[in-house]
C-alpha cells in the first residue's frame, strides 16, 4: 500500500547503535528488502513480528479517511519497530518505509527463544518501550498546552542551527504539509504564519530555499 502523501516532521538522519545483543537478535531473523513507499505494518492489524531496521529509514503514522497524516516518529538503523504488538493486540500505528530499507523481521517465537538465552535484552526492550511512552507523553502534552503557533514555534526552533553569525538558519526547510502534520493544523494555517514572521522580519527565506531567523521568533502570534 503506498505512502501517504501527507508527511510530518523529519527527524535526524543519524544511525544508532546497535548492541551486541540487538545484533545477535537481527541476525537470528528473517532479512528482507522493500521499496521506498511500501507501507509493511497497517494499524490496526493484528501481527507477532517486530522489524529491526539494518538500512533505510522508516516512519511511523496514522491516517483518517480523508488521507490526513499524522506522523509519530521516523527510524533508521538501529531502531526497530513492532514491539508494541507482540502482547497479542491490534498495531499502534502503521509503517511504511521513506527509503529503501533493509530490514531484520523477527517473530514472537524468534524473541522468546533469543530472550531465553540472552535475558538481559528484556530490559533493553523495555527501556526502548518506556523512552517511546515518555515521547509519546511529551507530544500529547505539546499538543494540549501549546497553541497552533506556539507548536510551528518549537517546530522551527527545534530545527533551526546557528548561521555563523548573530542569528540563525534552518538549510532545509520541511514542507508545509509537514508542519501542519506535525502541528494538528492546516496548510493555509502554517502559510498565513510563514507569511506573517517574512512581513515581521523574523524570517527569510534565502535564493536556495533555506530559511534564515535573523532574531528570535515572538513568542505569540
Amino acid at each position: 500500500m503506498p505512502a501517504a502523501a501527507m508527511t510530518a516532521p523529519p527527524t535526524p538522519d543519524q544511525p544508532i547503535p546497535m548492541t551486541p545483543s540487538l545484533q545477535r537478535l537481527a541476525a537470528r531473523g528473517i532479512v528482507r528488502r522493500y521499496r521506498r513507499g511500501t507501507q509493511f505494518i497497517t494499524e490496526g492489524d493484528h501481527g507477532d513480528t517486530l522489524f529491526i531496521v539494518l538500512e533505510g529509514r522508516l516512519k511511523a503514522f496514522s491516517e483518517d479517511a480523508d488521507g490526513r497524516e499524522l506522523r509519530y516518529a521516523e527510524y533508521g538503523p538501529g531502531d526497530y519497530v513492532g514491539e508494541m504488538s507482540l502482547d497479542g493486540g491490534p498495531r499502534a500505528a502503521s509503517v511504511a518505509t521513506l527509503t529503501p530499507c533493509r530490514l531484520a523481521m523477527v517473530t514472537r517465537a524468534t524473541l522468546h527463544a533469543h530472550l531465553a538465552a540472552e535475558p538481559e535484552f528484556a530490559f533493553e526492550l523495555l527501556a526502548k518501550v518506556i523512552r517511546r511512552a515518555r515521547a509519546a507523553t511529551v507530544g500529547m502534552r505539546e499538543i494540549a498546552l501549546n497553541d497552533v503557533y506556539g507548536r510551528l514555534r518549537q517546530r522551527i526552533d527545534g530545527l533551526a542551527v546557528p548561521d555563523g553569525g548573530t542569528g540563525r538558519c534552518v538549510p532545509e526547510p520541511p514542507s508545509h504539509a509537514v508542519l501542519a502534520a506535525s502541528s494538528g493544523c492546516t496548510r493555509s494555517m502554517v502559510s498565513r504564519v510563514l507569511k506573517d514572521l517574512e512581513r515581521g522580519g523574523w524570517l527569510t527565506v534565502e535564493p536556495a530555499g533555506a530559511w534564515r531567523l535573523p532574531r528570535e521568533l515572538p513568542a505569540k502570534w
